[in-house]
């Protein structure tokens, strides 16, 4: 697969927070299939290097992404053109593309701040509520998009919405495909905090930054904690719990979060 050109996705790390940005905004940064893999691999990276402690992912102009680019190889799994597809093509399409994107960003082992731009829709609107945090610009929308297309939702969209605003409402979105403004989205629990566009960047650094300060390896496995408590049973998510308390605690932060109460001062986390 060819690789997506340099300025197609921009990246930089400050202050411990890697900042991943969709830059086509000439297509409402609809995705490519290029993008998608330059998006996967730099949140593994994330995930590796102890220098990164948190993620925002953004968009430059109008739109957050528009979803998958349909004129080259769909990035969401939507039907491919061509009469000699066979039964298997697009399920393995949907696996290996859009649903390897949305997996990356539920278990890319740093948090992931949204910082949405504009217009989030199909794919795009997935992978914005995949993030643990969301933060939307006033003018943003979320729209699920598939159902005007004729098309079952895909990228995780069943799995995803259901577990933010219950099955009823994520019925009615995805029946229905209407635009949801920010301000809605925020009242349904679809995002966390709403701001004026031009404080939008300031708004997403300053809730990375904050988290790229805390105990990074007990943020990761917080988030995985609450992540797998959608899927199993009590006891599954109780016993995950008491482990994952066990492993936190080899860790230097916790250590230092301990201390830091005893000695009552300002705990001071490394990310180890």
């Amino acid at each position: 697969m060819a690789s997506a050109p340099e300025d197609d996705v921009l990246h930089r790390t400050e202050n411990n927070v890697s900042w991943i940005t969709l830059n086509r905004p000439e297509a409402m940064n609809a995705v490519t299939p290029a993008q998608r893999e330059r998006l996967i691999a730099l949140l593994a990276e994330a995930s590796a290097d102890p220098a990164v402690r948190a993620v925002v992912l953004t968009a430059t102009g109008k739109g957050f992404c528009a979803g998958a680019d349909l004129r080259g190889a769909p990035a969401s799994g939507g039907p491919a053109s061509g009469g000699d597809r066979v039964a298997g093509d697009v399920a393995r399409m949907i696996r290996l593309g859009a649903q390897r994107l949305i997996t990356a960003v539920l278990d890319c082992e740093k948090p992931v701040v949204a910082a949405v731009n504009g217009t989030a829709a199909g794919i795009g609107a997935h992978l914005a509520l995949a993030c643990d945090l969301v933060v939307a610009a006033e003018g943003a929308r979320f729209i699920e998009v598939f159902v005007r297309r004729g098309l079952v939702p895909d990228g995780g969209g069943a799995y995803l919405l259901p577990r933010l605003v219950g099955p009823q409402k994520a019925k009615e979105l995805m029946f229905f495909g209407d635009a949801v403004p920010a301000a809605e989205a925020e009242r349904l629990g679809l995002v966390n905090r709403v701001v004026p566009t031009e404080e939008l960047q300031a708004a997403a650094r300053e809730w990375a930054e904050r988290l790229a300060q805390g105990p990074t390896r007990a943020l990761a496995m917080t988030k995985q904690l609450v992540n797998a408590s959608l899927d199993g049973d009590r006891a599954a998510a109780l016993a995950a719990e008491a482990t994952a308390q066990e492993i936190n605690m080899t860790t230097a932060d916790a250590n230092e979060g301990v201390a830091s109460f005893v000695e009552r001062r300002t705990p001071k986390y490394l990310g180890r």
